[in-house]
């Protein structure tokens, strides 16, 4: 019976705030030494004798920061990232399905990844023991004997004896300073939440009491995407879990409830007043961090980031954490009381600083764009954005916000169209029925061709420019038909408009497959691209059969010609065979239509199920991250097929299809977005930077309209996931 050290690294740590946040929980910070938390736990079980391989099981959105913290310490280990939180008995169930596929009698040694425990050989020795009670068919649990009453833990109240192990009487909920005192004095030992048990027992016990949490745990592990033997994406089964600790999942409920009392020093780091008691003291008992002088000043914790002094006078037993611009100051007899204080700041929408971090937490994330797009962008661009005297839209706006006066691209309309739609569908209260039909009469009163294509430029008073009709433009004029169809159906025949447009369309047809793009690249990738947003958003809509076949014949010129079958990226020019394009052009690869491209094949596969779809999604979500420069946390805009840098600028657009693809994937989503929020700090809210420049500065080029398509597609992609999550 293997060894299987499996670390939860679930939790947020809130009672220390502001060093522990959701984007890196306590579990990740160097608290007490030089690793974190985290490290010190995989270094501590990965040293247990007779140990298999390293479980990991956190979140999804601290997938890297775990790849990192492990590299640091040179360990590998098995990551299982959770698609959503479902509390510790869908986790450990996880991890148990996972061992349990490898090894039916291997021993989970569950632990938490945010526990200090000095002694490391106690530790084990502790395990070991504890490994025999699971080997005898028992559920042990670790039971610290207390050296003074706390209220910041639960409690077991042992048995009898069995062997090494007791069984136990009863679980207990933290209890006030007097009842712990009486706990003490009874026997009481506190509840370390370190579990020792054989993978197949813990399985059984949950098809017994909770099999609904079994069956998505061995479904999720079935199905997870990714490296079987490192990191992997448990399924979306995992989400139909129910949320229950594996307290009240199982112990409460199991015969073979067992407990181990131990003495090793032991500690959850559950507030500051603990990580003071764990820390290095000097000789007037202050822990400190960071730059502080104290004066007259004894039992005190200090922490504080380069660059910042803290000077103490006069004071004893405080707390002082600054921390991304946040100053916390308590007496450390309150810790406890850290968290009401934050549970104040998140309701008041104080709990970071908006200029430096303005969310943290992917339902941050969603709230941020979602209040810029509703009480900035969208008022912004109907008053300013709208010639309401000629009729259309503006191409751009000044960064403070005076509308640009140039020439009009017909993309430029129908994207304005689709904005609206898109905001009427998010439920906007703002006029986006009076905005999204401004913009589509403008565009088939002024772009319409005799031949039923649309034209690609007219000038500022709507007269013809430009007669070439470009399937780029036409696949915009389709999109933006389809959403404003569905939006506020019954005005205009749109149904019939997008029927009439596809049948002139035909006339672009390519022999070997597609369409024919105007200008010096005619076979191409992205008109193609657009072209299948709008074909998936008619049939979204309930059009008819034609526009599923044309999306059906799209995807499979991507998965067979745009992508390449080794590699798994997406090219962008190809010759009149849709093979490469000869020379550089055939080379180039943007970062950001991977992204797309792979955003489009995951719904695909969600609407369709079409097989190939999904992993050519994630391979071109791979082939994207590879564009992503870590130094500025941005994508860029575009890759020779190497994957070496070919223009290392990094426009707005491709981060707003970073955050969809890692959103309907399952990926990191704060990464994106936080590189997209950088892009609309602007002087006038609600317009945007479109290009960053190598040196992380921006260019100083107005805002263009066009962007807003791709920034409210990521914003309802954002709101849209979070509520179907």
């Amino acid at each position: 019976m293997a060894i299987y050290p499996v670390i939860m690294c679930g939790g947020s740590g809130t009672r220390l705030w502001p060093a522990s946040r959701p984007a890196r929980p306590k579990q990740f910070l160097p608290l007490v030494g030089a690793r974190s938390m985290f490290q010190e736990t995989v270094l501590r079980v990965a040293g247990l004798e007779g140990a298999a391989q390293v479980v990991v099981v956190a979140g999804v959105a601290h997938g890297k920061l775990i790849a990192a913290q492990l590299s640091e310490i040179g360990v590998e280990a098995a990551v299982l990232l959770e698609p959503e939180p479902r509390d510790s008995a869908p986790a450990m169930a996880g991890a148990c399905a996972w061992i349990a596929q490898r090894d039916q009698d291997g021993v989970a040694v569950v632990v938490a990844a945010d526990h200090h425990v000095p002694d490391a050989d106690a530790f084990r020795a502790a395990v070991l023991t504890a490994v025999e009670g699971a080997r005898q068919g028992l559920i042990v649990t670790l039971g610290v004997r207390p050296d003074a009453p706390s209220s910041a833990y639960g409690y077991i109240s042992p048995g009898e004896a069995a062997g090494l192990v007791w069984t136990v009487k009863a679980f207990v909920e933290k209890p006030d300073i007097e009842t712990a005192r009486d706990y003490i004095t009874a026997g009481y030992l506190w509840n370390s939440g370190n579990f020792v048990v054989s993978a197949a027992l813990l399985l059984a016990e949950l098809d017994a009491f909770e099999p609904a949490i079994s069956a998505a745990a061995r479904a999720a592990v079935a199905s997870a995407q990714g490296d079987a033997g490192e990191s992997q994406v448990l399924g979306e089964a995992f989400a139909t879990a129910p949320k229950i600790s594996i307290d009240y999942a199982v112990m409460e409920k199991t015969k073979a409830a067992a407990v181990l009392p131990v003495d090793f020093a032991w500690s959850d780091l559950g507030a500051w007043d603990a990580v003071w008691a764990a820390s290095e003291r000097d000789q007037s008992g202050n822990a400190v961090r960071g730059r502080a002088l104290a004066v007259d000043a004894s039992d005190c914790l200090v922490r504080t980031p380069a660059g910042t002094q803290v000077t103490l006078i006069g004071v004893k037993d405080i707390a002082v954490v600054v921390d991304q611009g946040q100053v916390l100051v308590c007496n450390l007899s309150a810790s406890q009381q850290v968290k009401t204080a934050v549970d104040r700041l998140k309701a008041e929408g104080r709990e970071t600083l908006p200029s430096t971090a303005p969310f943290d937490t992917i339902e941050g994330a969603a709230a941020w764009f979602d209040r810029w797009l509703r009480t900035s962008a969208l008022p912004l661009w109907w008053t300013l954005g709208a010639d309401h005297v000629r009729g259309g839209f503006h191409e751009a706006l000044t960064p403070e916000g005076e509308p640009v006066e140039a020439p009009r691209r017909s993309r430029v309309q129908t994207r304005q169209t689709f904005v609206y739609a898109t905001a009427g569908q998010m439920g906007w209260q703002g006029p986006w029925r009076q905005a999204a039909w401004h913009g589509m009469t403008y565009f088939l009163d002024r772009y319409r061709r005799p031949d039923g294509l649309f034209r690609a430029l007219v000038s500022e008073a709507g007269e013809p420019l430009d007669e070439t009709a470009a399937l780029y433009d036409q696949a915009f004029a389709l999109l933006a038909m389809a959403t404003l169809n569905a939006a506020d159906p019954g005005h205009v025949d749109l149904a019939g408009e997008g029927r009439l447009l596809l049948e002139a369309l035909q006339v672009l047809r390519h022999p070997a497959g597609g369409f024919r793009e105007a200008g010096a690249h005619p076979f191409q990738a992205n008109a193609h691209m657009h072209l299948l947003e709008a074909a998936m958003a008619w049939t979204d809509a309930g059009g008819g059969p034609e526009w599923q076949a044309l999306a059906e014949e799209i995807v499979e010129l991507a998965l067979t010609r745009f992508i390449d079958p080794e590699a798994g990226f997406l090219r962008e020019f190809f010759n009149a065979d849709w093979a490469p394009a000869p020379g550089e052009d055939g080379r180039l690869i943007e970062p950001g239509h991977q992204f797309e491209w792979a955003w489009l094949l995951a719904r695909w596969s969600q609407m369709t199920g079409e097989p190939r779809a999904l992993p050519a999604a994630r391979r071109l979500y791979a082939a994207g991250l590879r564009g992503v420069d870590p130094a500025r946390g941005v994508a860029i805009n575009a890759l020779n097929d190497d994957f070496t840098s070919r223009n290392a600028a990094a426009r707005l657009w491709p981060q707003t299809e970073w955050l969809k693809a890692a959103l309907i994937l399952g990926e990191d989503v704060l990464a994106p977005a936080h590189a997209l929020v950088r892009y609309l700090d602007t002087p006038t809210t609600g317009t945007w930077r479109d290009l960053g420049l190598p040196t992380g500065s921006f260019g100083p080029e107005p805002a263009p309209a066009s962007s807003f398509y791709h920034i409210v597609a990521a914003c309802q992609a954002l709101t849209s996931g979070l509520q179907n999550g």
